[in-house]
């Protein structure tokens, strides 16, 4: 059946954060597939679970689905996604970097289900948020050094959009966001606390395997025992999670009655 003389949309989502924002702006019915990771960060119900850019058994399992739209993103892989690209569907490709990069895809998602006044809606809660605690530390006299790692081996700074969310809490990100790093790296940039959101890991990561760093022993974070977890998907999901995670940021970063000046 037709809505306002349009074909229904049939969405597979294959990434997280596309599924987040569809479900944000109320364009679930849209959704006629996602991934297993998908139903961590939205409502996504008894919807057909699938492969995603990573891991996939066959396209075969999407064009099952007959979707009008095929949405994917980073991290994926090569042979994967070009099995994709030889179906006839339309694949729609996500890879932000910024908050800004974000912003956009929500309303790029918005537009494409027509939900534009939804996405805006969202777009402006999420900056609200930001806004809110960015208040809070401007209040403070200095500034946190933070390292926030989302994969051990190889080790891997999390993404840009975790630096902004770090220097909105009041932080600075001392190394260079979304590479690859040696634990020397890390060392000489000597957080004062490591945050670890490890991808695909919900809230598994394990700061044991910080404090055993034989190279991080002097660190500012390893001798004052403030290694953290944040659950992977309130930091290394572009879009509407982004929110709680920036204020579970907060909360590690500024714990109450910690004296801040301690180095």
């Amino acid at each position: 059946m037709k809505a306002n003389g349009r074909p229904p949309l049939r969405i597979v989502s294959l990434a997280p954060s596309a599924t987040s924002i569809l479900c944000a702006i109320d364009a679930k019915r849209s959704l006629v597939g996602v991934t297993k990771w998908c139903a961590d960060v939205a409502p996504v119900g008894k919807l057909p679970k699938l492969g995603d850019c990573w891991h996939m058994k066959s396209p075969d399992e999407i064009l099952q689905l007959k979707p009008t739209l095929v949405i994917g993103s980073v991290p994926y892989k090569q042979e994967t996604v070009a099995k994709l690209l030889e179906q006839r569907l339309n694949f729609l490709a996500m890879n932000p970097r910024t908050l800004a990069d974000i912003e956009a895809d929500i309303r790029l998602l918005g537009g494409i289900v027509h939900r534009a006044g939804a996405a805006e809606q969202v777009v402006r809660k999420m900056r609200r948020v930001f806004v809110r605690i960015e208040e809070k530390a401007q209040r403070r006299k200095r500034r946190v050094r933070v390292y926030c790692e989302a994969w051990p081996n190889p080790r891997i700074s999390s993404p840009p959009w975790v630096a902004e969310l770090v220097g909105i809490c009041g932080g600075t990100l001392v190394v260079p966001a979304g590479e690859k790093l040696t634990e020397r790296q890390v060392a000489a940039a000597d957080p004062e606390v490591i945050i670890l959101a490890w991808a695909a890991t919900g809230s598994k990561a394990d700061p044991a395997q910080a404090y055993n760093v034989a190279g991080w022993k002097d660190v500012t974070a390893i001798q004052n025992r403030r290694v953290h977890v944040i659950r992977d998907e309130l930091l290394n999901t572009p879009g509407p999670p982004l929110a709680e995670g920036v204020r579970e940021l907060w909360r590690l970063l500024h714990p109450p009655n910690r004296n801040e000046h301690k180095t």
